[in-house]
This record gives C-alpha cells, structure tokens and sequence, in this order.
C-alpha cells in the first residue's frame, strides 16, 4: 500500500536523521517542484506539513502545464512560438491551440492531454496533470524513499537492524565460527518460507 505524503515525509525524516543526512539536499524544494510541475511555495508548504492549496482539476492541469511549459522553454533557451509550433505537429493541433494550451490558458481534451503525456514525458500518465499537490510531490519522494530504506527491501537487513547486528562485520567478528553459523541460520530461518514438512 502507498504512504500518503505524511507518512512519506514522516519515514524520511526519520531515515534522515538515523544517517545524519542534509535535509536541504534531500528534499531540495526547486527540485521537487520541477519534478511535481508545482510552484515552489506550495512545495515548501507541503514539506512544512501544511495543507494542499484548494484548486479544482482543470487549475491543476492548466498550471501543470504552463510549469512544464516554462522549465522547457529555459532549459533549452527556445521560445514559446517554437514549443507552439512542436506541440501542434506532434498532436495534430493548431498552432494557436497548442500555444493557448502551453500557455496555461485552456484546458486540453482526454486525447490531447495523453498527447502532452508523451510530449513532456512525465510520469503517471494523466494523474501527473490531474493530481492533487500533496499526491504529486508524494510521487515524486517515495524514491527517495525507497533509496533512503534498504531495509524496506531486504528483509534480511531489516532483521539484522531489528537485533542491532547491521553494522556488524562479519568476517571480523568476536563470534566462534558455531556462534555465527548458528546467527546465520536464524536469520535465514526467520526470513525464508518454511519447507514441505518441516516446521
């Protein structure tokens, strides 16, 4: 099941502070809103733990697109006539449409809008345009989340963790040889499934 985004934030603040991370670099608030296709202040806002600004779905898609928009036309230094001019062939629009459209002004119809999908390559499909903030910026921290959480993925590590022998080095170990083999075979014994007759 997906966190929703206190959850989220809760577990890499946690993370954060167990490996003595900067915050700041982490959860870069221009980053996350360029990756959200949000403003910066409501990214901060949310980060903070305040809640969603109130908007209704074509706010969101019309904004979304005037961001991608935008962060488009600076990183390649070209002109809006000529992101109109691409978005129009590619989706078999007029050119002023496509400008209304990137501009932030219309709304695009279900066809256009997958169109922008693959034109701006975002993931998520449609809901990266129709979602609300707090699930947008959501999306975009739950890898951060996951890389921050080996244990998540490895339950091995995670029982290592649960009886403080993570940090650990094996092969240097005060343990006897029988010590650690006996170690290793609960931990394996706790993580994998149960043999036909055996218990």
């Amino acid at each position: 099941m997906v966190p929703h985004l206190p959850e989220t934030l809760r577990r890499i603040n946690d993370l954060i502070q167990e490996q003595d991370l900067a915050r700041s670099e982490l959860l870069n608030i221009h980053d996350i809103a360029r990756a959200a296709a949000l403003e910066e202040s409501v990214v901060g806002c949310l980060l903070d733990g305040g809640a969603p600004p109130e908007d209704t779905v074509n706010d969101r898609v019309r904004a979304r697109l005037k961001i991608l928009s935008d962060t488009y036309l600076a990183r390649t230094g070209r002109r809006m006539s000529d992101l109109a001019g691409e978005v129009a062939e590619r989706l078999k629009i007029s050119d002023y449409w496509a400008r209304q459209l990137c501009g932030g002004k219309k709304m695009p119809n279900v066809e256009v809008l997958r169109g922008l999908v693959e034109f701006f390559d975002v993931d998520g499909e449609e809901a990266f345009f129709t979602a609300p903030a707090d699930e947008a910026v959501n999306r975009v921290l739950l890898p951060i989340l996951r890389a921050l959480d080996t244990t998540e993925t490895d339950p091995v590590l995670a029982l290592m963790e649960k009886y403080g022998v993570k940090a650990l080095d094996l092969r240097h170990s005060p343990l006897t040889p029988q010590q650690l083999d006996q170690l290793l075979a609960g931990v394996l014994h706790s993580v994998l499934p149960p043999r036909e007759g055996t218990k």
